[in-house]
């Protein structure tokens, strides 16, 4: 038969015969025939991928997210590549270059850093849609996915305050900036919003210097063992501690064991994500919940909205979060609740 016709059959256009089809689908069955589809692509216009750039898929956040996009990618008939960026500008910029030459239907991207969008702003110029997943970038005019940073922390370090801590921690693993911390200058919007959630509480309740135990850098166990040593070693060391995500969460629990000191006798703490561990350590962590899984799906359904050119305006999309209470806090001078107890 001629190549259009097997051409007809193996691209799902045009019209033949059911024996014709048959032949032709035997044929390349037993010579393992797999199509090329950047040909196809070329051809169709369509690569039917999606391309996915996280922050650091060890991160639970980014694992659970990258499920929930995937899904919602394979159910409207897209598969998914992934990249790593490591929270690293360079390796971002280098990721989205690939997935623009792979000729993907449309990116999903984790900004490391929201005040360096020239790469992104050349995605959109290639005509390539684009969401951002867990931080946004309004002047970018794309949707974004995100958690409610801001009240989440907001509702985290309230109950800390009112269990009757006067002195609280937050402990990030954003890198530090050149010339010291200011909220402003913060360049991943979910930190910023966090912290700003949490300074709030702190000057909301009369305390006084909010910004005096914020630390960043806590972007390994070494880096994050001198956070905490610091952090304790201040003539007034905090009570509790609020960790920016479960891995930082988790690096410090391990920093405050290997000091010896208990939770929530010695000091509390509350951690960004219930991820897995935070319900099976001595005590359990109480956690601010983020419906990641939601927010990845979310975002993947977003995303195929745009390839498939449905009217929709600009937005960001935020996913609600709630603080699941356990028993990793204390109550302190006989203020506010109970030591928390589950």
């Amino acid at each position: 038969m001629s190549k259009a016709t097997a051409a007809r059959v193996l691209g799902g256009y045009g019209v033949v015969s059911g024996k014709i089809k048959d032949q032709v689908m035997a044929a390349a069955a037993a010579l393992e025939y797999r199509p090329n589809e950047l040909a196809r692509s070329m051809s169709t216009g369509r690569s039917g991928i999606i391309g996915i750039v996280v922050g650091d898929i060890e991160n639970a956040f980014f694992s659970l997210a990258v499920r929930g996009i995937s899904d919602a990618a394979r159910l409207a008939g897209f598969n998914v590549i992934i990249s790593n960026s490591g929270e690293k500008l360079d390796a971002e910029k280098s990721a989205v270059d690939l997935l623009i030459g792979k000729r993907v239907d449309g990116l999903i991207v984790t900004p490391a850093r929201c005040d360096s969008i020239d790469h992104l702003r050349h995605v959109g110029r290639a005509g390539m849609p684009l969401v951002l997943f867990d931080r946004s970038i309004p002047e970018l005019g794309v949707d974004a996915v995100t958690g409610d940073d801001r009240e989440a922390a907001i509702a985290a370090a309230r109950f800390m305050v009112e269990a009757g801590h006067r002195h609280l921690a937050y402990v990030s693993a954003m890198d530090v900036e050149d010339g010291g911390l200011d909220i402003a200058r913060i360049s991943n919007s979910a930190v910023r919003e966090r912290v700003e959630g949490f300074v709030s509480v702190l000057t909301e309740a009369g305390l006084p210097n909010p910004l005096h135990y914020v630390r960043l850098g806590a972007t390994n166990q070494p880096q994050t063992d001198a956070v905490i040593k610091r952090l304790l070693s201040n003539s007034s060391p905090p009570t509790a501690i609020l960790a920016s995500d479960s891995l930082v969460g988790l690096r410090v629990f391990k920093s405050l064991q290997s000091l010896g000191l208990s939770i929530p006798d010695d000091i509390s703490m509350i951690s960004f994500l219930d991820a897995d561990w935070t319900s099976v350590t001595v005590p359990p962590i109480t956690v601010v919940d983020q419906r990641v899984y939601e927010m990845g799906k979310l975002a993947g359904e977003r995303l195929v909205a745009r390839i498939e050119q449905i009217p929709l305006a600009v937005e960001r999309l935020r996913v609600s979060t709630s603080l699941v209470i356990r028993s990793s806090v204390a109550r302190i001078g006989g203020l506010g609740p109970k030591r928390d107890v589950n």
